[in-house]
């Protein structure tokens, strides 16, 4: 056998093979990059509320607050028990009784009440004790029917001030202090009215609106005299002047309730002059002065010989006139001693 001869020159490319079985798949390649932010989605449902979280911790404590109102007047207190019996006297010295020798004197016991139509707490009449001072109440009003007060007697002069001093009781054992429709109408201290401001409900504001006055003793009787003039009359014999003022009558509420004053009382003389005489409180907790409450005093008696004249009836329009032509002029007088 001969030897290997050279190879040959490489032939030409032959046809494409087939398309092999798919490979393994490659390991997992490295993070890309982050892609640019998508669009906002739109809102979805809303969830669940979550439960409570826990309590935070107390915050600092607030600044003090300002004083609050003073309050009204609490209610007067119950009447205590009796007390004990004082130690008996000893006996005094025999008396002479001689007929000749009787003189008639005032032992009695009167009771008189002043009021000042003002702030100011008045002063008993000479001779006369003090018993007690307090605030000059006019009439009460409940449920629509009126109770005055004889400013003369010692029930118009109340030791405490409130707005509504009486309360509403049922016969099923239930009371109501300060029901809406109650009032209570007290003589008004020379402040001024303002018929179009807000009724008051301070009662810092209400007191200086309300007249003072005092209830005092003494053995003196007491008696009025109105003259129909526009000049007090003089006191009756054995009688001397206590003060001097301006016939009142009577008063009535925006209701059909009101109240007089016994003409012979001093509750019937009152020694200031000017309107409003009274302010009106209501169970709601207010007071102010009303246009349609009504102030009746005795009037002059004018001399006329016009015919007709009576029942036109006159019209005094501002104070000049009215104390110059209209109100008529009192006097309270004390019977001397004898």
């Amino acid at each position: 056998m001969g030897q290997d001869g050279a190879p040959g020159a490489d032939g030409a490319p032959g046809a494409d093979g087939a398309d092999g079985e798919p490979g393994k798949d490659g390991a997992p390649g490295n993070d890309g990059l982050p892609g640019v932010d998508g669009a906002k989605g739109e809102m979805g449902p809303k969830g669940e509320r979550g439960a409570p979280g826990v309590d935070g911790a107390d915050g600092p404590a607030g600044e003090k607050g300002l004083p609050g109102q003073k309050g009204l007047g609490g209610i007067k207190g119950q009447k205590g028990d009796k007390g004990s019996s004082g130690v008996k006297g000893d006996r005094g010295n025999d008396g002479e009784c001689n007929i000749d020798d009787f003189y008639p004197c005032n032992c009695d016991t009167h009771v008189v009440t002043r009021h000042s139509q003002s702030e100011t707490e008045p002063d008993c009449p000479a001779e006369f004790t003090s018993l007690w001072s307090g605030y000059s109440l006019v009439f009460f009003e409940g449920n629509g029917y009126g109770l005055s007060q004889d400013l003369g007697d010692a029930g118009s002069c109340l030791e405490d001030f409130q707005l509504m001093p009486f309360m509403q009781c049922s016969a099923s054992d239930v009371c109501r202090h300060g029901v809406r429709t109650d009032k209570s109408f007290w003589l008004a201290a020379n402040q001024g009215s303002d018929f179009t401001s807000k009724p008051m409900n301070n009662i810092d504001e209400i007191l200086p609106h309300i007249s003072r006055c005092r209830v005092c003793m003494g053995t003196k009787f007491i008696v009025t005299r109105h003259s129909f003039k526009n000049l007090a009359p003089e006191c009756p014999e054995d009688f001397s002047q206590v003060w001097s003022g301006y016939s009142y009558v009577m008063v009535t509420s925006s209701s059909t309730s009101g109240g007089g004053q016994d003409l012979s009382s001093a509750g019937s003389c009152l020694e200031n002059f000017f309107l409003p005489t009274f302010i009106e409180c209501l169970g709601r907790g207010t007071c102010s002065y009303y246009i349609n409450n009504l102030d009746y005093w005795l009037a002059q008696n004018q001399e006329t010989n016009q015919p007709g004249m009576w029942g036109m009836g006159n019209v005094y329009s501002g104070l000049n006139d009215i104390l110059d032509q209209g109100v008529s002029r009192c006097v309270v007088c004390a019977r001397n001693s004898l």
